[in-house]
């Protein structure tokens, strides 16, 4: 890493980790709190960590003018494997968690492990840990190529990457410790808050400057998926985490919003997140990988567009569904409820245009594990998708609100279409990347889809089932106008589908742990001297990916 960077580029890192330093040793000595003062050494750490290694070299020769006319891949190199393994972490603490349900005892008497503390690591270990550093991965890769552009430096990508993990290690250290800012969404500290505005805005920069200095004058769907994640994600952040600190001695803040607006701006913040992070992003990845898979151009170019316009817009509105049968104003409900319904006909678009990508690659997909977890993530896409706008309904959401039924539809969105895009793309990007004619086994790729898909069946059927049954058990009158159950009788009755979504947890983790496996084991493989070769293939003369439409 350290030699890839110019002189200039060393010592601005190097200014940046004395920075961090200095920061971390004053929070550490001024924290009047265990958190603070724990943050403040492990950003301390991180910073004597980066100094280290800038001084061990330092000293190395400045990158030839034949290696910055490449493509800067090597913080994609470094996202991927920082994906899979927080990936595994978050998994693996999810599947503990869903033990926890169905035996308590599992938290030993320690604090750090009740299901209150853990749970937050496991969705910000999945969502941020996992997805975030699959998109920064991913999205730095299809700029280059979809621009045929290098990044603008060296030194503002790693600093991305390493400024979001260690974002991501202050919000899980502080998950169990125990402080949040008591939210809905469990959101961490003001500081973190604030280091990830900083890392958000260079990551930012780095998208506006690569397409400045672009040579293909198309801007490619992929990046206008990418960029409107950035952009929203950052308003998102903002907005939602506007607080004041009890002291900047105190780790503890005070969200600006209370009461009706306190909720209609976690669900605002909530469920475009899912829409901008969760959504826009991935279909950035899908829009590039799976084309470039099948080596078949998009089906449909102008649905591409239609379908981002008609997201990005109709999503924001959508949030308010959330709160329905709330002191939320009755208006604002069935607004929420009205966009949910049609921005099924957008997000179905983008899911048909995938699907229909495929038509005369159908044997590949039969033949190509890869490009079976591709397809497997469109058709799961369009069925969550689906399900959302239907659970958005008033007369269904009197059924489904505060049962499992949500935490089912949350998993097919994050399991069947997250998860696997991701895998998908980072199994075909890993070949490429690291110039190796194939991955190390594809026999594992199979073990892997057949392992990830079952579990994500067991998990969201279990969770379908648990939740119809609670809503109908919690709203069940016998003739005196009384329930007819108790919250005991319905845990009781949902007991056997604890223990089932715990099954399908292991097996999806399992699935995660032989894709490490796999992409380690690929990395390891030795360079064909042709492959070797083909890298010093110009930047300028390397092809763009197909955007023509079938037909075109």
């Amino acid at each position: 890493m350290i030699s890839q960077l110019t002189k200039h580029e060393r010592n601005l890192a190097g200014f940046t980790f004395l920075v961090l330093l200095c920061l971390g040793v004053a929070m550490a000595a001024a924290g009047r709190d265990d958190l603070l003062a724990t943050h403040g050494w492990i950003v301390a750490l991180s910073a004597i960590a980066g100094i280290v290694a800038l001084l061990r070299g330092y000293d190395a020769p400045e990158p030839s003018p034949a290696r910055l006319s490449e493509y800067y891949d090597d913080p994609s190199k470094v996202g991927i494997v920082l994906t899979l393994i927080w990936g595994v972490i978050g998994m693996a603490i999810g599947v503990w968690v869903a033990a926890l349900l169905a035996w308590p005892d599992l938290t030993f008497d320690a604090a750090w492990a009740s299901y209150g503390r853990l749970r937050p690591v496991h969705t910000s270990g999945v969502i941020f840990g996992f997805g975030g550093n699959a998109l920064i991965a991913t999205s730095l890769h299809v700029l280059q190529r979809t621009t045929r552009a290098r990044l603008p430096d060296q030194f503002s990508p790693w600093f991305v990457l390493f400024g979001y993990n260690l974002f991501c290690v202050l919000a899980a250290s502080g998950y169990l410790i125990g402080v949040t800012q008591s939210r809905e969404y469990a959101e961490p500290e003001w500081y973190a808050d604030i280091w990830l505005v900083v890392v958000w805005v260079v990551y930012f920069l780095i998208y506006i400057r690569t397409l400045q200095r672009r040579k293909e004058p198309h801007i490619y769907v992929a990046n206008w998926y990418y960029m409107a994640f950035i952009l929203v994600v950052a308003m998102l952040h903002i907005v939602n985490n506007l607080a004041v600190p009890v002291s900047l001695g105190h780790a503890k803040s005070y969200s600006l919003f209370a009461g009706v607006q306190d909720a209609m701006t976690e669900w605002w913040y909530g469920h475009n997140a899912v829409a901008f992070f969760l959504t826009a992003g991935f279909l950035g990845m899908m829009y590039y990988y799976l084309p470039k898979r099948a080596d078949r151009p998009i089906y449909s170019y102008r649905m591409s567009i239609i379908s981002f316009w008609g997201i990005t817009f109709m999503y924001m509105w959508a949030g308010s569904h959330h709160l329905e049968f709330t002191a939320l104003p009755h208006w604002v409900q069935t607004l929420g409820m009205a966009f949910s319904v049609v921005l099924l006909v957008p997000s179905w678009a983008s899911a048909g245009n995938a699907l229909l990508t495929l038509n005369g690659a159908w044997q590949k997909v039969r033949d190509d594990a890869v490009l079976r977890f591709m397809m497997l993530a469109a058709i799961f896409y369009g069925l969550s998708t689906f399900e959302g706008s239907f659970m958005a309904i008033r007369a269904v959401n009197s059924l489904s609100h505060y049962t499992d039924w949500t935490v089912g539809h949350v998993h097919a969105g994050a399991l069947g279409w997250v998860a696997m895009i991701t895998f998908g793309s980072l199994y075909a990007l890993t070949p490429w990347l690291w110039k190796r004619p194939a991955l190390y086994s594809a026999r594992l790729v199979e073990w892997h889809f057949w392992l990830a898909l079952a579990g994500t069946v067991v998990y969201i059927f279990a969770m379908w089932n648990s939740g119809v049954v609670q809503g109908l058990m919690w709203r069940t009158y016998n003739d005196s106008g009384t329930l007819s159950y108790s919250f005991i009788d319905s845990l009781l009755a949902v007991y056997p589908y604890y223990i089932a979504r715990t099954i399908g947890g292991l097996l999806f983790l399992t699935g995660a742990l032989i894709a490490l496996y796999n992409i380690v084991m690929t990395i390891r493989m030795p360079v064909p001297v042709s492959s070797e070769a083909a890298s010093d293939i110009p930047l300028g003369l390397r092809p763009a990916t197909p955007i023509a439409e079938a037909g075109e």
